[in-house]
């Protein structure tokens, strides 16, 4: 089930919604807890045992830790945590990759073992349990005793498949005690609105630009290759943001407080800049579980770069079960490792005038959504010279000509919406008219209604793509 299905905002939340209120507070996470179970089951039944397997296992392995006193105990206990859960990961997720690697090292298909359907979500659930129980062997949060709370932190439907990822410390709290004012049920209604419209109205329909230039790079025009590969930088944030923006206004819905997961990252004027601004839950939960403890930037400038490189390698891993994933995320760990260790951050704004630096940034990060959006290294290498003229088979075709027409209007709207400059701009309206709130307050009101409505006409029409990172 997903957030833009019709089944979710007809039938499924609307009657959670109902449920929740009409019961009385203490049974008031049990329904969730159902909900979300019966939410990850609507897709395929099987793999909620593989999220009970993985809630089970975490938190028998976060009680251990409560009740073991001895260092070396606790670090076993701790280790042990993680070999089962990168085992899960890596049955479930890694298998196939690593059986292609050993069958390119053996010359022929010597590995043929099966290899498991992918659990929806996997990556997501399992980095946000694991994290309980690192939190916990450090004492930076308290054992939880209640395995319904420790189920529903990990299973809670709006952040479970695809995030932002929650760390226990930001939630505990709310999961026992929480209260839902007016206020902040209407500003989850509001943040659920633009997210829908985010995802249906505008990555959808640049979706439709993505795939038919991906779908056959060799045979598109050099204005396809550009217009697919700009579309897929829209399709990819709009989407994935658009599903961390539905999530934020749900668990505001019930009364949670989720972290912020984008913060517009195609204004950044670095790379480095750029991961502050996207899906930030996973930035830091990279910084705080993998590069701090390895030392971060307290050692010395080899050590760094190496720990860098471990973090952005491991960063690419996380996407997929790809070269492509593993590449795009080595070009991250590049680009930075030139910022950080070649243009030193006093001196860069000299390097390049005018914002040059900016563009080569936007740059990276348009050809790194390609890499990305690949099947292959060699679909990627191919699209990728293709725009730089070595293979476009022309500059214009009439096929980039009418995807323009029929869908331009979302691409630019797309554009418009990855700057802060409509939330700017309603702000300076609320500071110059401070008398006006109300006339404000309903103009947003109407503007949401519409977007509702909009995005709801493409759902029942049938316009349906999934969220891309649905597949992590």
């Amino acid at each position: 089930m997903v957030f833009s299905s019709s089944i979710f905002v007809f039938a499924f939340l609307p009657i959670v919604l109902a449920v929740y209120y009409a019961a009385q507070r203490k049974y008031q996470n049990g329904i969730l807890l159902l909900a979300s179970l019966m939410f990850y089951a609507y897709g395929e039944p099987k793999f909620v045992f593989v999220m009970l397997a993985s809630i089970v296992l975490n938190y028998l392995f976060a009680l251990l830790l409560g009740r073991t006193e001895k260092k070396r105990s606790r670090l076993l206990v701790l280790w042990g945590a993680v070999v089962v859960n990168m085992g899960l990961l890596f049955v479930y997720k890694y298998l196939g990759l690593t059986q292609d690697i050993l069958n390119r090292l053996a010359g022929h298909e010597r590995f043929t073992w099966a290899v498991p359907a992918l659990p929806i979500g996997i990556s997501f659930f399992t980095f946000q349990a694991l994290s309980y129980v690192i939190d916990v062997y450090y004492r930076h949060v308290p054992v939880q005793k209640n395995p319904f709370y420790v189920a529903l932190y990990i299973s809670f439907f709006p952040q479970l498949i695809a995030g932002p990822i929650v760390r226990y410390n930001t939630i505990a709290e709310q999961i026992e005690h929480r209260a839902v004012t007016w206020e902040k049920f209407s500003d989850g209604v509001h943040r659920f609105i633009l997210g829908f419209g985010k995802k249906v109205i505008i990555a959808n329909n640049v979706a439709v630009i993505a795939r038919e230039a991906f779908a056959d790079p060799q045979q598109d025009s050099l204005l396809m290759l550009w217009l697919g590969a700009l579309a897929f930088t829209l399709q990819i944030f709009f989407d994935f943001g658009g599903y961390s923006d539905m999530a934020i206004g749900l668990g505001k819905m019930f009364g949670f407080t989720f972290e912020e997961n984008f913060n517009y990252p195609y204004i950044s004027g670095s790379i480095t800049e750029f991961w502050r601004r996207w899906h930030m839950s996973l930035s830091q939960w990279f910084r705080d579980y993998v590069y701090i403890p390895l030392g971060g930037s307290r050692v010395g400038k080899v050590r760094n770069i190496l720990n860098l490189f471990l973090v952005w390698l491991f960063t690419g891993i996380w996407h997929g079960a790809n070269y492509t994933f593993i590449v795009w995320g080595l070009l991250q760990f590049v680009v930075q490792l030139v910022e950080k260790v070649l243009i030193h951050p006093e001196k860069r704004r000299f390097f390049l005038l005018r914002g040059a630096w900016r563009l080569v940034t936007l740059l990276t990060i348009v050809l790194g959504w390609v890499i990305f959006n690949s099947a292959s290294l060699s679909q990627a290498g191919a699209y990728i010279a293709s725009m730089f003229g070595a293979g476009a088979l022309s500059l214009a075709d009439n096929q980039a000509l009418h995807l323009w027409r029929e869908y331009g209007a979302y691409m630019v709207m797309g554009i418009a919406f990855s700057t802060p400059v409509a939330k700017v701009c309603g702000q300076k309206l609320q500071a110059r008219f401070p008398a006006r709130r109300t006339l404000l307050f309903n103009l947003r009101t109407a503007g949401e209604l519409f977007i509702f409505l909009w995005a709801a006409s493409f759902v029942l029409l049938g316009s349906y793509n999934p969220f891309i990172y649905f597949n992590f």
